[in-house]
């Protein structure tokens, strides 16, 4: 039900109404959410809820030096290393990193999990340079991620929709990019390959793998067409960060 709700809903925000009554919509959403649009075009530029939703940046971001960068503006709800291949979405929650990725991995992996709020900017980015291996998609649940809902279910992000993308770091370092899906239209989007379709009635898992796939650090990813959860995972490199804000390009420190 969920899934069908979410559908319904990603009509309902992407559909484009008189420019009175958008502009009017717009302004309340921006004021609810309390959104800094400083980065992005005026809230009457945008000719739906959705299109607002997934804005673009209008002023470049310089990129740090450093060789891993913040894919998305969010908030770090949680890092570390996972113990039993478990990790925690927040303090004391749990979820099956077995069961997130859909294999057993070799060794226990370092997390971090970023979160999009409604009123974060929601395309991402590539965090380093990197070759995409492969994509696997899960056909799951549409289950909230927000702070309330983890608070009261465990293992939720392996629960929910999600594409796993399975990254090399210069060719040297393997990472996993897990893309939560979250009710309300409950679809991503992602640039390098446009097939990959979310959220769809008879949906079903698959996975694609890939020859050559080659991103730059801060190239366009891809964008959740409403808010979710990127989570980072590896057994070749430890994150050391801070739990709170993080924007898009903000260096991540991390240790290999």
């Amino acid at each position: 039900m969920r899934k069908k709700i979410s559908r319904i809903f990603g009509n309902i925000v992407k559909k484009e109404y008189p420019s009175f009554l958008q502009h009017f919509i717009n302004k309340c959403y921006v004021n609810y959410f309390n959104i800094d649009l400083s980065d992005f075009k005026d809230y009457k530029e945008y000719k739906s809820l959705l299109e607002l939703f997934t804005r673009r940046l209008v002023k470049e971001r310089k990129l740090p030096s450093s060789e891993f960068i913040s894919p998305c503006d969010g908030c770090i709800l949680s890092y570390g290393v996972s113990s039993d291949f478990k990790a925690f979405s927040i303090k004391n929650k749990e979820y099956d990193i077995i069961e997130l990725l859909g294999f057993k991995p070799n060794k226990q992996m370092n997390f971090l999990n970023i979160y999009l709020s409604p009123k974060d900017y929601h395309n991402y980015h590539s965090p380093c340079n990197m070759q995409i291996l492969s994509a696997r998609y899960f056909c799951a649940e549409l289950f909230s991620v927000n702070l309330k809902a983890l608070s009261l279910h465990e293992n939720l992000y392996s629960r929910n929709e999600r594409v796993v993308l399975e990254c090399l770091s210069d060719g040297k370092s393997k990472f996993y990019m897990v893309f939560v899906g979250a009710v309300n239209v409950g679809k991503m989007e992602f640039d390098f390959d446009t097939s990959i379709k979310t959220n769809m009635p008879n949906g079903a898992d698959f996975l694609k793998e890939y020859d050559n796939v080659y991103l730059q650090k801060g190239q366009m990813l891809g964008r959740f067409l409403m808010g979710s959860t990127i989570l980072i995972l590896s057994s070749d490199f430890s994150f050391d960060v801070n739990e709170g804000k993080i924007s898009f390009a903000d260096e991540i420190k991390i240790i290999k």
